[in-house]
């Protein structure tokens, strides 16, 4: 089974990654801790923002 991929260029958060990751515990709130087939797709689109929204490098220590 082949999967495509998405050529939509999504837009670079203006969210902190703090907030997004706020509105990830709202949506797994909400839910109950069981997502339906909509709200997977917003957390994954949640995930995604998050990411973005995070520091572009991480020193070690």
């Amino acid at each position: 089974m082949l999967h495509s991929m998405s050529t939509t260029v999504e837009p670079v958060s203006d969210r902190s990654a703090d907030e997004v990751n706020e509105e990830i515990r709202a949506l797994w709130r909400r839910s109950g801790g069981t997502l339906s087939g909509e709200q997977r797709e917003e957390y994954q689109r949640l995930v995604l923002e998050w990411a973005a929204a995070g520091p572009q490098s991480v020193e070690a220590a």
